[in-house]
């Protein structure tokens, strides 16, 4: 019994362990290097784990994460409002190693501020 509950707990555990780096913390971004920009947006889907949209950014397509559905149908952001030919403007950070991809920590639409983290 003792075993069976030792190896359930050490497996439950390298589960745990598999899927950390799937989740996008703050921490991967440079948040010393703030991207403050106006672009529109090529491509979006908002669900969960987080909405994500493609925008350009100096003339190079960048994958945007933003919050996840429920926070940003709580702060009054939904699908219709970020969908592809959205204008918006962005405060994020880029990725510290993955080239192409930033974190938003707030969108304007229609000049509304949406904070996201």
């Amino acid at each position: 019994m003792i075993y069976l509950k030792s190896t359930s707990l050490a497996l439950l555990f390298l589960l745990s362990l598999s899927f950390g780096f799937l989740h996008h913390g703050w921490a991967n971004y440079d948040q010393t290097k703030v991207l403050d920009f106006e672009t529109t947006i090529d491509e979006s889907t908002f669900g969960n784990p987080h909405t994500m949209a493609t925008v350009k950014y100096q003339d190079e397509s960048w994958t945007v994460y933003l919050a996840p559905a429920s926070r940003m149908t709580e702060r009054g952001l939904s699908a219709e409002m970020i969908k592809k030919g959205t204008k918006v403007r962005l405060v994020a950070y880029p990725h510290k190693t993955e080239k192409g991809e930033m974190r938003a920590e707030r969108i304007f639409v229609d000049g509304k501020k949406y904070e996201l983290r």
